[in-house]
């Protein structure tokens, strides 16, 4: 008996809200999108236990976290404007600003050591001494390789003796966590590997099995599911995914155009360089060398380097 064409597109229907909604049921942020990082460190036990494991101190030791205005300052009206992703204040005065990244930027050390100084820098006001500077810390949370020479998913960086590798100083440093580099789970794992692999997420089973390794990380995975189940969130963080999305296609297709660019105009500065050397090699009633350089590009670059073009 044949099914009449209504009942098989009743069921395809049927099919597609059921795909449709177990697709809306699987959704989950993901951490590497700044907009979803921020939201996470709104809550005050993540932003915590984040700093815990980053300073490598115990949870209880990090006692009081506040969040701080991430635009920072300008002194002139010739400053740039610096904007931090995550800017923290401890107890003790110390600041934290976290920076997450997805693309490669080719500038980061030197924008991230700009907006450490400017931080720094930032707390001092006229006439106060230079003991009231407190530690300041820029923490870059990396989705590519930055260092590409080694497989090191993470380093801290300090004031040093050139020589003899003696800190000067800890009141700036930098810490660098490449989540790319992120080695083969091991049992027994530090709590910032745990928490790296956590920001590094890519599915829902993967935060649902990381939530079962310990509370800290079961938090964070109920404030995750919490975030991505908020229909206005999800289109703020849709909205933001889609303008990252946008800005890398705008510079994969302006590095294309300017390749083709470049590669158009190397054509024609080497056309212009041959006919240059014909014309010298013409004067000089040198036709043989113009019909040898011809099918002999090695006798060609010889005869470009003689006349200098």
């Amino acid at each position: 008996m044949k099914e009449n064409k209504k009942s098989v597109s009743t069921k395809r229907v049927s099919s597609h809200c059921k795909e449709s909604k177990e697709e809306q049921e699987d959704f989950i942020m993901l951490p590497t999108v700044d907009f979803c990082f921020k939201e996470l460190m709104q809550n005050d036990n993540i932003r915590k236990n984040i700093i815990a494991a980053l300073l490598n101190v115990p949870a209880g030791a990090v006692e009081n976290t506040e969040l701080m205005p991430t635009i920072l300052r300008k002194e002139s009206k010739d400053d740039k404007y610096g904007i931090l992703d995550v800017r923290v204040k401890l107890k003790n005065g110390e600041q934290i600003d976290f920076e997450m990244q997805v693309e490669a930027f080719d500038c980061w050390a030197n924008r991230s050591v700009y907006y450490l100084s400017k931080m720094y820098t930032s707390e001092i006001k006229e006439g106060e001494g230079y003991d009231c500077l407190k530690k300041c810390i820029h923490v870059s949370i990396l989705a590519y390789d930055h260092f590409l020479d080694d497989k090191e998913c993470y380093r801290r960086i300090a004031f040093c003796d050139a020589k003899t590798g003696k800190e000067y100083t800890d009141l700036m440093e930098m810490h660098i966590l490449e989540l790319s580099k992120l080695p083969p789970e091991e049992k027994n794992e530090t709590s910032l590997l745990q928490w790296m692999r956590f920001l590094g997420g890519k599915t829902r089973k993967d935060f649902e099995e990381m939530a079962k390794k310990n509370s800290e990380l079961e938090e964070a995975y109920d404030v995750l599911d919490k975030l991505s189940a908020d229909e206005k969130k999800r289109l703020e963080y849709e909205t933001r995914q889609r303008a990252i999305r946008d800005y890398n296609i705008g510079m994969l297709t302006a590095e294309r155009r300017g390749i083709e660019a470049g590669r158009k105009i190397g054509i024609t500065e080497g056309e212009n360089r041959i006919n240059q050397l014909n014309i010298e090699l013409s004067k000089l009633g040198r036709t043989a060398d113009i019909l040898k350089a011809a099918v002999d590009k090695e006798y060609q670059e010889k005869l470009l380097k003689e006349f200098e073009l």
